[in-house]
């Protein structure tokens, strides 16, 4: 993390005679271990998503970032809906991003702030520069601007607006014409950023443009938005996506403007594909609620994005508290991360496996609304069958990869009478198998108590009496009990079910 330094005049030290504390100390950020921040700096990050669509993961797993970090120094995580485009920005969007960073487990601190509803802030501060000088009013036409535009770049030159009204006198302003008002940007010298996981980046000031900070219309840009509204809510560390990264020289021209303090940077790589190319639906650029809906832990998600681009030695598995403590900026890499499901389902089976069972059905319980079918499924699940369910836990999770899985694996628990059997469960059940099945319900009839182990030795003296192996029983047992060719233990379906429905479901696939 960063460590504040402190800084006196040497002149004044030599000069005065007093003590160093007697003196004001001037307090800058310089690259160190977050344990050495002193108690009286309050770590401040932000997540400021767009309405403007779903929370998408690489959206998640900067809110993640932002989060392990304040939570780790004890400081504040805010939230801010940049919602100052009007056009799109949806409620349907800013009530996903809410439910997304819930259902992920990432709080944050104090009321959600809408940027939009700060306009009237940030054009002050746009008439501010612009009564100090740093600004000016513009009153350059589409057209014109087009033309720039067009210019600069048959020039190659990155600069597109080429300051006409830079210096140029108002009452030289056609008449009828709102203006803009431009940041006037310095012309020569450097914009440098010390970013935390990009290193120093440099920009030459001849190529920046004289952005705009207030539109025609009155509306603030987003640049000036950003920056007054990360001042005005005390953010010391920015930490967002590397796309942001050209945004930060312009930003950090309007904090020079304004002598704000520029909070720490910290410009995170990308998230790509497993082939290296830019994230895309098929590779998992999807939404936050569609994971959920996928079946995968909110716990397992995080420790999966976490590990996106971030390294802790060869640790992989992180429990929440192992995050908070060990998560810090310059451990992440400036290459793009790559997304991988299979390893991400990997991961989700891991916690699977370590939850307990009443866990997992609480967990499935708050999937089943975000599912289609999830009210039948949720309707069918009476105290018997929760029972049932969780019984079966043990089973179900050690071949599970998702909660879809536990859910798919417990069908049999779920299914009405007659059972509807799968084309493979079809096929074992041949006539001869059916007439193997007839037999073996009368022995099963007369098993008491009804137990794995009583079950088992009465399915296996009937195949040694018949000179079958096992398996020429249990298979079509298990086709007829669950519909399908794969279950937990057969004995154990047996006993999960119960005899009345184990026989019944027998005599269902058996009988003419």
């Amino acid at each position: 993390m960063d460590k504040l330094a402190c800084r006196v005049k040497p002149a004044e030290w030599q000069t005065s005679g007093k003590s160093l504390t007697s003196f004001h100390i001037q307090l800058c950020y310089t690259s160190a271990a977050s344990e050495d921040d002193p108690p009286s700096m309050t770590v401040v990050t932000r997540f400021a998503p767009s309405p403007t669509g779903f929370l998408h993961i690489g959206g998640a797993r900067t809110a993640l970032f932002n989060w392990l970090y304040a939570r780790g120094r004890g400081g504040k995580m805010l939230l801010r809906i940049e919602d100052t485009d009007r056009e799109r920005s949806t409620q349907a969007a800013i009530d996903a991003i809410l439910d997304g960073l819930s259902w992920l487990g990432v709080d944050w601190d104090g009321e959600t702030i809408y940027q939009f509803s700060r306009s009237a802030r940030h054009r002050e501060v746009a008439e501010q520069l612009l009564a100090q000088g740093h600004a000016y009013r513009c009153y350059a036409s589409p057209e014109e601007l087009t033309q720039m535009r067009e210019a600069a770049r048959a020039e190659g030159r990155a600069k597109l607006y080429d300051g006409r009204w830079r210096d140029r006198d108002p009452a030289d302003a056609p008449p009828g014409v709102k203006p803009a008002i431009r940041l006037r940007a310095p012309l020569t010298g450097e914009t440098v950023i010390e970013d935390q996981v990009q290193g120093r980046v440099v920009w030459q000031n001849e190529n920046l443009d004289d952005l705009i900070l207030l539109r025609s219309d009155g509306t603030p840009t987003y640049m000036l938005a950003v920056v007054v509204d990360d001042h005005d809510m005390a953010v010391t560390h920015v930490i967002r996506g590397d796309d942001h990264l050209t945004n930060a020289a312009r930003q950090k021209q309007i904090y020079d403007a304004l002598g704000w303090t520029v909070p720490v940077m910290a410009h995170i790589p990308l998230i790509h594909g497993p082939d290296g190319s830019k994230l895309s639906k098929r590779h998992g650029a999807l939404g936050i609620d569609a994971y959920r809906a996928m079946g995968y832990l909110p716990a397992a998600l995080r420790n999966y994005l976490v590990r996106l681009g971030w390294s802790h030695g060869d640790q992989e598995i992180f429990s929440t508290e192992e995050m908070i403590a060990a998560f810090d900026l310059p451990q992440i890499g400036r290459s793009p991360a790559r997304f991988d499901f299979a390893k991400l389902e990997s991961l989700n089976g891991h916690y699977i496996r370590t939850s307990s069972d009443a866990a997992l059905l609480e967990a499935i319980d708050r999937l089943l609304p975000h599912l289609a079918g999830g009210d039948a499924v949720a309707g069918k699940l009476t105290p018997r069958v929760r029972a049932q369910f969780v019984a079966a836990m043990p089973s179900l999770k050690e071949r599970a990869k998702t909660l879809i899985d536990l859910i798919d694996g417990a069908h049999f628990l779920l299914a009405d009478r007659l059972l509807a059997l799968d084309e493979k469960a079809a096929a074992l059940l041949t006539p001869e198998a059916k007439a193997l099945l007839r037999e073996i319900e009368n022995e099963l009839g007369g098993v008491e108590p009804w137990t794995a182990e009583t079950t088992e030795q009465a399915v296996r003296a009937f195949a040694e009496r018949k000179t079958l192996k096992l398996g020429a029983i249990a298979q079509p047992l298990r086709a007829a009990l669950t519909g399908r060719i794969t279950s937990p233990g057969i004995f154990e379906v047996l006993v999960l079910l119960g005899k009345p429905e184990s026989l019944a479901r027998i005599a269902d696939q058996t009988r003419p």
